[in-house]
């Protein structure tokens, strides 16, 4: 059986956002607790990572497993890679693989260096990078992993198609129809939607919920919630059957 585990669920600034004293970021309600979003997808016997932001350490020793064979990379936005030194633990006898647009691996380099210096001193995190984009597909011993073009504002990013089963979405606020297309009747779409207002570089729920009238998923998780989109609880009871808010530590399996 195959596994989502919901690492993070939330936006750049986390729930509680610092200072804040809503409803929201008040709540008792441990579904309204959201790290930055990070998922493991845990398929084929591999142990996928998906974005590895500021709360990677907090989220790996709380999560089901601790087992990673890579981490797929969305963009370079710092709550989808402020955690990569984090991965040291894993770059030991051999080095992790990273999979992600040439652009986000060369913003990598030139944010941690040292990770990738000709003389690196002892114990220093060490990476292989690879990229992954429309045109360089990912074949892992039988498992197939599709980079999506995704518009975040006029930054095209990654989302992922692993296998036929489960599509990745962050951070989008335009997706091309050839996309949607990819994506239609997947078993899982996990998507993004960080308020009902509109907002320059996401979608809001309303426009979220219009993708998956479109790809008609037979199960929706919405992720990257800010604390503007209201108590979990509360919001959910508005969500059509089939859809609903992921939070952190859901373990879904498909």
């Amino acid at each position: 059986m195959n596994e989502i585990e919901f690492l993070g669920t939330g936006t750049s600034t986390g729930i509680p956002v610092i200072g804040c004293d809503c409803d929201v970021c008040k709540s008792k309600d441990s579904r309204d607790k959201r790290l930055r979003a990070s998922a493991i997808v845990r398929i084929s016997g591999k142990n996928i990572l998906i974005d590895c932001g500021p709360d990677f350490r907090e989220q790996m020793l709380r999560a089901k497993s601790s087992e990673l064979d890579m981490v797929l990379l969305t963009h370079s936005h710092y709550d989808h890679v402020g955690g990569i030194d984090d991965l040291r633990p894993y770059c030991y006898p051999d080095h992790f693989p990273i999979y992600a647009q040439q652009n986000v691996l060369d913003d990598l380099v030139a944010r941690v260096p040292y990770c990738f210096s000709k003389n690196p001193y002892p114990g220093v995190p060490q990476f292989i990078l690879n990229v992954a984009d429309a045109e360089h597909p990912i074949k892992l011993d039988g498992l197939s992993i599709e980079a999506l073009p995704i518009w975040h504002h006029k930054l095209l990013i990654n989302g992922y198609k692993i296998g036929d089963q489960l599509a990745y979405i962050t951070d989008a606020n335009r997706i091309e129809n050839e996309v949607i297309d990819k994506l239609k009747h997947i078993d899982i779409l996990v998507i993004n939607a960080l308020r009902k207002d509109v907002h320059i570089s996401h979608m809001t729920l309303n426009s979220c919920l219009s993708v998956v009238e479109q790809v008609k998923p037979r199960r929706t998780y919405i992720i990257h919630m800010s604390h503007d989109m209201g108590l979990h609880e509360e919001v959910s009871k508005e969500l059509p059957y089939g859809v609903q808010f992921a939070y952190d530590g859901l373990v879904v399996k498909f």
